[in-house]
């Protein structure tokens, strides 16, 4: 249910109204009787209950999670230093 702000013609007095869409809106100011205007406002932002939220229920970024030069295969899913290195113990000469 959405909160409404509504401001009174006549005293000033601006007040806070939380009611569903479907009700009518408020037509008399709560301190003087007088006429009130609803407000437009920028509505209200996200309200998270609960008992919490972490760094780690968000999605990482694929610069952040990947090192320089880390986690790079080659065809044969080796990475490089281990295929030339079991390449070359294959053969018998140093690589």
């Amino acid at each position: 249910m959405p909160t409404y702000e509504y401001e009174c013609r006549r005293c000033g007095h601006r007040f806070e109204k939380f009611q569903p869409i479907t009700a009518a809106p408020v037509k008399t100011c709560p301190k003087c009787r007088g006429r009130v205007a609803r407000l437009v406002s920028g509505g209200s932002g996200i309200i998270f209950r609960g008992s919490g939220f972490y760094q780690t229920d968000y999605k990482k970024s694929p610069a952040a999670s990947t090192g320089a030069g880390k986690g790079k295969t080659d065809k044969s899913g080796k990475t490089p230093a281990a295929s030339s290195k079991s390449a070359a113990e294959g053969t018998g000469k140093p690589a």
